[in-house]
């Protein structure tokens, strides 16, 4: 591995992989980093995980929400993220969806906490219903990621340590 794909990889395991996200917008950008990993490797993401919150509006749930026919154009033609009709589709769909839910729950974090505690299969299951383009494997890593499901880590990883301290759902 090389040291830039190092040091990216692990900037990510110490800094955001299995800490908690309190912020829609940025809870909204993971699940787009998650879906839009679908297919490739993690590196291919975290490399563009810059362009991909420029290319989103800062991951903007409300932007995102009102793009246009003009701004799928826009993003599908972007070198600098994933070229991907479906994900760009999902994307916007799900901010969409998560505007719905913000109105009904007060924030897209409510929301999760009020389906906590689920399996993952229940997870899949609701998340599935809920949003586009999000399978098993998605929604798992998407969970993880934020706390909400174990595993992120090994218990012996010194960065588990500071996670139970910001004590994640799955400690709940």
């Amino acid at each position: 591995m090389k040291e830039s794909s190092r040091s990216l990889h692990q900037n990510y395991h110490d800094n955001h992989y299995g800490f908690p996200i309190h912020d829609d917008n940025e809870l909204f950008g993971r699940l787009i980093l998650e879906i839009n990993q679908a297919g490739l490797s993690w590196e291919t993401i975290l490399k563009k995980e810059e362009h991909f919150r420029r290319a989103y509006d800062n991951f903007s749930i409300k932007k995102v929400a009102g793009y246009t026919e003009a701004d799928k154009e826009r993003l599908l033609a972007d070198a600098g993220i994933i070229r991907n009709k479906l994900k760009v589709n999902a994307a916007i769909e799900n901010a969409r969806t998560i505007l719905v839910l913000q109105k009904e729950f007060g924030s897209f974090e409510k929301w999760l906490e009020h389906h906590y505690p689920k399996t993952k299969d229940e997870w899949v299951k609701l998340f599935k219903k809920t949003f586009r383009f999000t399978g098993g494997e998605i929604v798992n890593e998407f969970l993880m990621s934020i706390g909400y499901l174990r595993g992120a880590h090994s218990e012996h990883c010194p960065v588990h340590q500071q996670i139970l301290k910001l004590k994640p759902m799955w400690t709940k």
